[in-house]
Order: C-alpha cells, then structure tokens, then sequence
C-alpha cells in the first residue's frame, strides 16, 4: 500500500531536504522515524528537493508498507518521534502507482524580505534597509511569465534534462509589514527562485533597469543574474496535485 505525508518543516536545523552524507537531512530524520514505527527500513520520496535552510509549510512525500494505519494513532506516533522542527500534517493513501515528486502539477513558494530589524524575523526572513521599488519589481516579475528557459537562474552543473519551467504566478506583496515574492510554477530549478528574487532586487534597488530581466534570461548565463539570497527567508508553500492521483 502507498500513502502520503503532508508535512512541514523550519529548516534551519537542516541540509535540505534530500539524504546526503555527513550531513542532516528532513528526509533522514523522516525516515528514520518511519523505520521506528515500522521496525524496518523505510524509504520517502518527496515532492521536491529544498535547499539548506529553506523552509517548508507544505510538502509531500510517499511511502510504501504493508501495514494498514489508523490515522489518528500513526500520526501522533510519528509526530511524537520527529523532532519539534518537523511536523506530519495529515496522511492519506493513495493508488499504487502515485509519485509525490512526478504527480505534482504545481509548486509555490514565498520569499520573506523586513525592511526594519525585528529579533522575530531573524532565521525567517531577509532584512534589507534600502529602499525599494516594488512597483519596479513587480513589472520585472510579470516578464517572467513570457518566458519559459530559465537556465539563467539555475546553478551551475545542475545535471536536468530540460530548464524548461511554466512560471504562473509571480508577484511581490506586502503582507502584515513584511515583503513577500510569491511565484508558483509547474516546476523549478535548483536556486532558481532565490536567483530570480537577487535579480530582482538589483531592479528594485535601482541597479539595473527593469529591461535588463528580458537579456538576462536570455542570455541563458547565471553570472547574468543577480546574486542568490539568503535561503533562511524562502519557503515551499504549496504542491498541487491531480484528484486521481490521490484517491
């Protein structure tokens, strides 16, 4: 049988989300809890791979067993052996053949930017002093959607088969004092929304015209871009998926 986890997580604490050596990922620490409840080893597949530091409100990841879970009791188990900085949402299950990672249809995340210093915000966003013309970036953003190769704001050595992304939404907002880039598309790369969000800033500080995202994006050449910002500040916000996959 194949389940779902929905599940978030403050990824301060972490290497990412993805298994690696000599470092702590969200995937080994769910993992390893699975394989308590279950007293074998069990694997996840997640619906995306979030960097160092980047934080999720929602994400999903699939696994299989053979044991049939009683809702409230496995999720409270599972969430009783994650530590406090991981949290399991909800699980359900799911037809055999359901992938977390290749059924998503949509991604969305947000990027966090206090322009005034606040202790509560520190490991949750971006403190920027200058001013900045978010009406300028927001006229940059927009252009994102004419366009669909982003290798530009992809980082380097990045083995995929296309960079080829449907970007629907991208847009800044100020939200509760705070300022926030949404952007949502069908798929991204590695970097890539904290690359487009430098990018932008240089136009919203001023350093760039608003034109120049037209020849960056173009010129299909990271060192073109702006510089990545931090990921203390990113969030994966969202993953959509087709009813059929999940039921």
């Amino acid at each position: 049988m194949r389940y779902f986890l929905e599940l978030a997580y403050f990824g301060k604490a972490y290497h990412g989300w993805q298994n690696q050596p000599n470092a702590i990922s969200v995937q080994e620490e769910i993992e390893r809890a699975l394989s308590v409840v279950f007293q074998q080893k069990t694997a996840i597949v997640g619906a995306g791979r979030t960097d160092a530091g980047v934080h999720a409100k929602q994400i999903f990841a699939h696994f299989d067993t053979d044991h049939e879970l009683e809702k409230e009791a496995f999720q409270f188990k599972l969430n009783s052996l994650l530590p406090a900085d991981i949290a399991i949402r909800d699980f359900f299950k799911v037809k055999p053949d359901a992938h977390a990672r290749f059924d998503a249809l949509s991604r969305s995340y947000e990027y966090h930017i206090v322009q005034h210093k606040d202790p509560f915000l520190e490991d949750r966003s971006y403190f920027m002093k200058n001013k900045l013309d978010v009406e300028k970036m927001n006229k940059a953003a927009e252009i994102l959607k004419d366009y669909t190769n982003f290798k530009c704001f992809s980082k380097s050595k990045t083995d995929v088969k296309t960079y080829n992304c449907k970007i629907t939404e991208a847009v800044w907002k100020i939200e509760n004092g705070v300022l926030v880039f949404h952007i949502s598309a069908d798929r991204f790369l590695r970097n890539m929304v904290r690359a487009i969000v430098g990018t932008l800033l240089e136009i919203g500080l001023g350093k760039q015209p608003i034109e120049n995202i037209h020849e960056v994006i173009r010129s299909k050449d990271r060192s073109k871009a702006g510089t990545s910002v931090p990921a203390k500040a990113l969030y994966l916000t969202k993953v959509t998926y087709p009813e059929i996959a999940i039921k």
